[in-house]
């Protein structure tokens, strides 16, 4: 008989979370005011980065996470660049009970997400000619809260 991690097949109860796939869905860049945009600057421009996350469910245990990053770099008033990320992956979330499979979702799977997003906006910028944009480590459970409490307080 087939073992699976010390238990017998068909008889593994521990949860998971499976990436099935991973795409970008999105990808945009805007460098408005090239090349002199690209002229050496005496100040550093302002930065500015929303994350949001999305998700829905596409089969019985299978759920399609969407992590959306917008940043931007302003100098002064004018737009210095501007990229925009649609970042998925599908995930099988199994053994996670029902009222935990919510958050799971919503903050787990965004954080196995993010490195590969990240990783995506930095070589974007680069591209533009600009330095890598490294964007700091996102706290999806504190995200996730924030959302909660922003619907209870919409209902």
């Amino acid at each position: 008989m087939a073992s699976n991690n010390g238990a017998p097949a068909g008889e593994n109860n521990a949860p998971a979370i499976n990436v099935l796939a991973q795409y970008v869905k999105d990808l945009s860049f805007e460098n408005p005011n090239a090349p002199r945009s690209l002229a050496p600057r005496t100040t550093a421009p302002q930065i500015e980065i929303k994350v949001n996350v999305n998700a829905r469910q596409v089969g019985e245990a299978d759920f399609d996470v969407e992590l959306a990053i917008e940043g931007q770099a302003k100098d002064d008033d004018s737009l210095v660049f501007r990229v925009d990320l649609s970042y998925g992956g599908v995930f099988r979330v199994i053994n996670i009970p029902e009222e935990q499979l919510h958050p799971v979702v919503m903050i787990e799977c965004p954080r196995l997400l993010f490195p590969f997003a990240r990783q995506i906006v930095a070589d974007a910028v680069r591209n533009g000619g600009f330095p890598p944009l490294m964007i700091d480590p996102v706290d999806f459970a504190a995200l996730y809260r924030a959302r909660a409490e922003e619907a209870q307080g919409n209902a």
